[in-house]
């Protein structure tokens, strides 16, 4: 008769393996935000995370904010998409831009990790492997 090696995992290792999310970690660290004295917000710091994958992404991008739970501006005339967008489902806003072949999430200051993990998941489904890089 052969030996198995028999494992054994606890109660406390499977709640915490089910409570990791698959993936890259979004976990945001948030930009501060202070108001100028002459008028407006200024907001320094924060993460942001650049996706990149093969194919047209603006399309794609713009194929995942049609098909929802989106609300969406592209409000700026650029020579690069940049949205405002805001997730109905998880109820985050965050900016998105595509530039140089990538995708950048920006984080505002009261974005959470779902939001940005829902948009990560859709765009992946429509393109396939998508890599994240987070700079902060």
């Amino acid at each position: 008769m052969d030996e198995e090696d028999v494992g054994f995992t606890t109660a406390s290792d499977l709640r915490e393996e089910a409570s990791e999310p698959a993936g890259p970690d979004f976990s945001v660290d948030h930009p501060e935000r202070t108001h100028q004295r002459s008028g407006g917000m200024r907001y320094e710091g924060g993460t942001v995370f650049v996706l990149a994958a093969d194919g047209d992404l603006a399309a794609a991008v713009e194929a995942v904010l049609a098909d929802g739970p989106y609300r969406y501006g592209d409000w700026f005339d650029l020579p690069m998409p940049l949205y405002l967008v805001h997730d109905d489902d998880t109820d985050d806003t965050f900016r998105v831009a595509v530039r140089d072949g990538t995708v950048e999430l920006h984080p505002r200051s009261a974005t959470g990790p779902e939001g940005l993990r829902a948009f990560y998941e859709r765009l992946a489904d429509r393109v396939g492997r998508v890599e994240v890089d987070r700079k902060r």
